[in-house]
């Protein structure tokens, strides 16, 4: 019992400490995270990250992070879960990944359809966030989106045939041309039309 109470007093102590950070971090990070997201079309989205402490140890301290949010002026701040819409979400999830790979060198970063629920110029500056993230790490994104295909380095095709009765899922790498064509089908559908393919060249410049 006695090995038991010093354990608890020095993990205290720790889960102290990793608090303190913590608070000291939320206003610097929100920040980051309103100017991102006001780059990305929610100009009225604000933050309030809740630190509330728990009566047990977790894994990395006896914290309880809420995060609450609000899209537009004058509304209240609600469970970030249950407020946000698709298309909001993955632009938050965006936002706060761009935000940490600042701090943790991760090798790889890999985005399954992030940019869900958005479309047009806010696609295109989602784009451009994968593409700053990509100078320090690898990003892997797979998308629908021609604005955010167009700006890889490298495009790989994902596409299904049937061979004797059986589906397999193939990927295929794509040179120039069959970016452009790919991008073109991608913007206006497997009849391109030649402003369709105008407007792939223009992406891939």
């Amino acid at each position: 019992e006695g090995q038991i109470e010093k354990s608890k007093t020095r993990l205290d102590t720790i889960a102290s400490k990793l608090s303190k950070n913590r608070k000291a971090v939320v206003p610097k990070f929100i920040s980051n995270l309103e100017a991102i997201l006001g780059q990305l079309g929610m100009v009225n989205a604000k933050f309030d990250i809740q630190l509330n402490s728990s009566e047990t140890f977790k894994y990395n301290g006896k914290d309880q992070l809420q995060f609450l949010f609000k899209a537009n002026k004058g509304g209240d701040f609600k469970e970030l879960k249950k407020s946000a819409s698709g298309g909001e979400l993955s632009r938050i999830m965006l936002a706060v990944k761009s935000i940490l790979a600042n701090y943790v060198k991760l090798p790889t970063i890999m985005f399954d359809e992030i940019d869900t629920g958005v479309s047009g110029e806010i696609s295109n500056k989602m784009g451009d966030i994968m593409l700053l993230m990509s100078k320090t790490m690898q990003v892997i994104s797979i998308t629908h989106l021609p604005q955010i295909a167009a700006k890889g380095h490298t495009h790989f095709k994902v596409y299904k045939d049937d061979v004797n009765e059986v589906t397999r899922t193939n990927l295929m790498q794509l040179n120039h041309d069959e970016r452009i064509v790919e991008i073109a089908q991608m913007l206006g559908g497997i009849e391109m039309s030649s402003s369709a393919i105008a407007h792939a060249k223009e992406l891939l410049n």
